[in-house]
């Protein structure tokens, strides 16, 4: 088979690799589409630590970072009781272990990893399921404190998570749902997506008020201490906090009163998160292919990083059969 490995900085290489044989309770999987996670590869590919204090070695894991999958049960290994050969089923979850990715032709998975996905659905609609699990994650935290059904919502940072934030915050049954982003073709996309309103994160076109014109609730999905600060200038009750954090927010004396703000961290990432995800994608109240800005074959990896780092893509499609 082949598979992607990032050799060194800057370099990425399709290469021959034997075909792995799953273990106990693990599935071969035949990869049909991958997409990327655009922090994620830019960080790697970069030479960059994507969280703080995490080490990176060279070369990396063969097939990392590729974690959003579309693939087809090739075969079982010993007690898998759950998943049949022919079936399509997406990667839920990123392990977080260390062990080969999705960025190849074949890959092994645990079955409690996966989830059987209607064989309608093509990569571009299914593959990014993993994300929209996480940003699930986000609202429901927001729902620990209540009902998001009936609330204003704000969601600052239109990337692929803020994109499908925008449509779940709008499946929760929010009354109107208010997307942020510096960059106008983001905003355009996600008003076609269901925000209500767009705004830039323009203090001065936006006065901070936590009371007239404020928002019920809100998530950060940029990890930025600026972007997180203008939310919690603006937001009545809660900020959920999505984005990597690598730096320090100042909770000042004026989220204390008037009333308390609560500024949330994430939570865990969960199986039933990704069942919400699957439904609301099956009842059409979440599309994830429009996310896709282009296709590529895996020779062209790091054109198609490049393509995210420069903000010509929102996310790239990989096929590891072309």
């Amino acid at each position: 088979m082949k598979i992607l490995q990032i050799e060194e900085p800057g370099r990425a290489v399709w290469k021959d690799a034997p075909v792995p044989a799953p273990g106990p309770g693990e599935v071969l999987l035949r990869v049909l589409g991958v997409t990327t996670c655009p922090h994620w590869d830019m960080h790697i590919l970069g030479g960059q630590p994507m969280f703080p204090g995490m080490k990176l070695s060279y070369p990396y894991l063969a097939g990392q970072p590729g974690h959003e999958a579309l693939c087809e049960v090739a075969a079982l290994g010993p007690g898998v009781t759950k998943l049949k050969p022919g079936m399509r089923v997406a990667a839920w979850r990123d392990t977080g272990k260390p062990r080969q990715g999705f960025y190849a032709q074949f890959n092994t998975f645990h079955e409690d990893d996966l989830l059987p996905v209607p064989p309608s659905l093509d990569a571009s609609q299914i593959a990014s399921l993993e994300l929209a699990m996480c940003v699930e994650v986000s609202f429901q935290q927001l729902a620990r404190l209540g009902e998001i059904s009936g609330r204003r919502i704000g969601l600052a940072g239109l990337g692929p998570a803020g994109l499908l934030a925008v449509q779940l915050a709008r499946a929760h049954g929010a009354a109107e749902v208010l997307g942020i982003d510096p960059v106008a073709d983001r905003r355009e996309l996600a008003l076609k997506l269901g925000a209500d309103r767009t705004a830039a994160p323009d203090a001065a076109a936006w006065p901070a008020s936590r009371r007239e014109g404020a928002l019920d609730d809100a998530i950060d999905l940029t990890g930025i201490p600026a972007s997180i600060e203008f939310l919690m200038d603006r937001t009545r009750h809660c900020v959920a906090l999505f984005g990597v954090l690598r730096e320090e927010v100042r909770f000042a004396s004026r989220h204390l009163f008037g009333p308390g703000l609560i500024l949330m961290g994430y939570g865990d990432h969960n199986r039933a998160a990704a069942e919400t995800a699957l439904r609301f994608i099956a009842e059409g109240k979440l599309r994830l292919d429009p996310l896709v800005t282009t296709t590529l074959p895996f020779s062209r990896y790091g054109e198609g990083v490049e393509l995210l780092r420069a903000k010509q893509a929102i996310k790239v499609l990989f096929d590891p059969w072309i």
